[in-house]
């Protein structure tokens, strides 16, 4: 008998019909011999209603956190009673558990906390009387006991974390889509379903835009060695696997491609060229808690510099567009301070990013990128890259275009990309 974990988003939980149709998911595996952990989110849209109550209660955007965790922390407490009320006029035994029941414990960053230990001994034991636990997602406890949520992507998870903890075989992660695609398939037809892809791949994918699993999910996930199971709530069929390393396909060089919109771009003109003053721009950054992805230097074209003996650079990176209101003041007054000639703002752009564990050992990937992009006429603004990533800055018009261009130079939709 092996212990599941299966967690349904809103949408597969959006009303009580589809409650039961989870339902009949769950009781499937039990009658199957497993011992089952549920782990819910809030029915479609409640959590967002939660937030609106929220903001009109302080009659404004900021309100106490340990307060609001409270409030919106409840859309998962009527979904895990609700199912655990049709499980039991099914004749089957079941109970919901909240974060603070079990324990989930995690630190007191309230709407972003970070789970910090499990005790997976009360589900076990539950197991123990045939009973299946119905987790509410997306929120703990924090060592005050004060109630805490997790984040966007807080109930997968929350998901995995109880996977990790009870030992489960595998964490099935049921939602509206029925696997993991080779890139989006509202912008290219030719995209794929994936039959199997690796934590790193998975991660990589994640980070770069793709909305199927969030990211620290997976990151517990290849943590504790957990296999997802990525699935579609409206189907019986087989989804996507995410596994470990040893199940990749070594001639497999590109496995998805990926394009994050969120992306602004940052240049400042004529820095001093010089030891230690980009270690101070991004020192300064990181203190203010700014998270930057690409970094470029480059010879600034300020023929004035030059001509007064001063040997100057233009630094650009990049950072997430919705932190860029928050944070263009502190930039501007750092580009004044370290004696930048000027700062230029571009939000305009789109990263446009190619993943694949294959990478490591195929030669010229990069090369066959940057020509699919030249031939669609393209000019790549950045590049960043790691073993099984390469990423390029483009204007975002030409984002649609390029997904498609590597897509279908990589031949992903016929299959293995060599």
């Amino acid at each position: 008998m092996a212990r599941l974990v299966m967690k349904f988003g809103g949408t597969s939980v959006a009303n009580v019909d589809r409650i039961r149709n989870v339902a009949r998911h769950v009781k499937r595996e039990v009658d199957a011999g497993h011992s089952v952990a549920v782990v819910v989110s809030a029915m479609s849209g409640k959590t967002n209603e939660l937030v609106a109550l929220c903001r009109e209660a302080a009659a404004g955007p900021v309100y106490d956190p340990a307060e609001y965790d409270a409030v919106v922390a409840s859309g998962e407490l009527v979904t895990a009673g609700l199912l655990a009320i049709v499980l039991k006029d099914m004749g089957l035994a079941a109970r919901s558990w909240q974060g603070w029941q079990i324990p989930l414990t995690t630190d007191d960053a309230h709407s972003a906390a970070r789970i910090e230990n499990i005790d997976g001994a009360k589900i076990v034991d539950g197991f123990k009387r045939g009973e299946i636990a119905v987790v509410a997602g997306f929120q703990g406890v924090d060592e005050d006991g004060d109630i805490t949520t997790l984040g966007r992507g807080g109930s997968d998870t929350s998901a995995v974390a109880v996977a990790a903890a009870i030992g489960a075989a595998a964490c099935e992660i049921f939602t509206d889509v029925d696997g993991v695609y080779t890139t989006d398939p509202g912008v290219c037809p030719s995209a794929r379903k994936i039959d199997r892809i690796t934590y790193e791949e998975m991660l990589e994918l994640a980070s770069l835009g793709a909305k199927v699993l969030q990211i620290r999910s997976v990151e517990i996930a290849m943590k504790y060695n957990v296999p997802l199971h990525v699935r579609s709530t409206f189907s019986d069929a087989q989804g996507t696997w995410v596994t470990g390393e040893e199940s990749a396909l070594e001639d497999v060089s590109v496995t998805g491609v990926a394009a994050d919109k969120n992306e602004a771009r940052v240049l400042l003109v004529g820095v001093l060229d010089q030891p230690g003053v980009v270690a101070g721009i991004f020192g300064a950054i990181a203190e203010k808690n700014i998270s930057v992805d690409m970094i470029i230097q480059s010879p600034s074209a300020a023929s004035s510099a030059q001509a007064a003996g001063e040997v100057r650079a233009d630094v650009t990176f990049t950072l997430t567009k919705t932190d860029l209101p928050r944070v263009r003041p502190f930039i501007d007054e750092l580009a004044l301070r370290i004696g930048a000639r000027e700062v230029r703002y571009d939000e305009d752009v789109v990263k446009v990013s190619i993943v694949g564990l294959g990478m490591r050992s195929h030669a010229g990937v990069a090369a066959r990128m940057f020509a699919i992009l030249a031939k669609e006429g393209i000019n790549i603004q950045a590049i960043s890259t790691s073993e099984i990533k390469i990423s390029c800055l483009v204007a975002s018009k030409y984002a649609e275009l390029a997904v498609r261009a590597l897509h279908d130079g990589f031949e992903l939709g016929k299959g293995a990309a060599t």
